[in-house]
């Protein structure tokens, strides 16, 4: 395959999200010195850089390489992730009086989830900085793509994952050769393990948020929204947050690409939409004012595993978002998400995960509000494949 011209990274340090205090860029980093939050990445955004630096020939989230933070090609460890197609869904637009209505679909990435690029670039910089290991608590989706990023690099992988996880997520970390813990509870119960286990630090704790980089692989999602549309962007976009990352991740790319210059000043950022589960939504919660934080949230199983995140370290980004875009979020129950794929499958051939039918169902209720409007660009986030999903929905087509 033809590939291109290897582009030094535009970043320059790591931020605090909270303070805004900078870190250094080039030394392994895990959360905030001062305020222990998130480290976001900052680049170079001053420099003209034109569009014709994508790189058109990789036809994966790596065409954007300037704007992620690897430093050497070599140090890439990549299965093909991202650059996945966004449908037009004319069946269902057809049967609601949609103008526009399209679903980005992350199950088409290796591993079967938008968490292949979150994982590409954590695993990748991790290697890049002389990890020999990494360590995650998962719902589901991120083990598996973990041990199937640290396989390729030749990394030690430890997964805990809640003993109720789908067998197939369970499976295919064992092919992978990750160590696998099952644990009882939710993603707060095997991010305690995962805090007691790796208490010397010898392994890279890549929890969602918990290291900068998994972030600047999701925001991917963003930069392909708006060059797959024209450089035009979606007036809603529909995304199931359990951690956020996604949902942070793409609001950094519009921000960067703004400052860029890569979008029209014209351009309205998309109004950003959280969809969660009925029985796990902190988020909700918070955003609604029935709880000051997410810190002492105690949420349910529910058939979107990805959605099992009853306290994300995130959620003050996420509120953010939400606040900026002019955003909402709301919640879904375990039946809607149920419908919602049946009707995804029977009228657009799509087998799409909970996940996925949750944020249709979400844009069915929000037009029925009136806070959507059937004239706006809709789009939808699918972020996996509705086949490991088939032990929590047997029987249920």
């Amino acid at each position: 395959m033809e590939t291109c011209t290897t582009l030094a990274s535009r970043i320059q340090s790591l931020e605090c999200s909270a303070c805004g205090k900078p870190h250094f860029a080039f030394a392994l980093q895990r959360v905030s010195e001062c305020c222990q939050m998130p480290l976001l990445a900052v680049y170079d955004l001053h420099e003209p850089l034109s569009k014709a630096s994508i790189c058109q020939a990789d036809g994966s989230m790596w065409r954007y390489q300037e704007l992620l933070p690897l430093l050497h090609e070599e140090n890439r460890v990549s299965l093909g992730e991202g650059f996945t197609p966004i449908l037009n869904l004319q069946n269902l637009a057809a049967r609601y009086d949609l103008r526009s209505l399209v679903l980005k679909d992350e199950g088409q990435n290796p591993t079967g989830s938008f968490k292949a690029r979150g994982l590409s670039m954590a695993i990748s910089k991790a290697k890049e900085l002389g990890v020999q290991g990494c360590i995650v608590p998962t719902a589901g989706n991120a083990g598996v793509a973990m041990a199937a990023y640290c396989a390729k690099a030749g990394m030690r992988a430890v997964v805990a994952m809640p003993r109720h996880t789908p067998q197939a997520f369970r499976d295919e970390c064992y092919w992978y050769g990750a160590e696998v813990q099952l644990i009882d509870g939710l993603i707060n119960d095997c991010a305690a393990w995962v805090r007691q286990t790796n208490a010397n630090g010898e392994l890279l704790d890549v929890s969602t948020l918990k290291e900068p980089y998994r972030i600047e692989g999701k925001k991917t999602m963003g930069y392909e929204i708006a060059e797959q549309l024209g450089w035009q962007l979606p007036d809603v976009i529909l995304y199931p947050a359990g951690g956020g990352t996604g949902l942070i991740g793409i609001w950094k790319a519009f921000r960067e690409m703004k400052a860029l210059g890569w979008l029209d000043p014209e351009v309205k950022l998309p109004r950003m939409v959280a969809v969660q589960a009925a029985n796990c939504c902190p988020l909700i919660e918070t955003y609604l004012g029935r709880q000051a934080n997410s810190q002492q949230y105690v949420g349910q199983p529910t058939i979107a595993n990805g959605l099992a995140v009853p306290r994300p370290l995130g959620e003050p980004l996420m509120l953010e978002v939400l606040r900026e875009s002019q955003g909402t979020a709301l919640s879904i129950t375990d039946e809607q998400m149920v419908e919602g794929m049946r009707e995804l499958g029977r009228l657009e051939g799509l087998f799409v995960a909970p996940e996925g039918a949750a944020v249709w169902m979400a844009a069915r209720q929000l037009l029925s509000t009136g806070w959507l409007r059937p004239d706006e660009q809709i789009l939808l986030l699918n972020t996996g494949s509705g086949q490991k999903y088939l032990e929590n929905v047997a029987g249920q087509y």
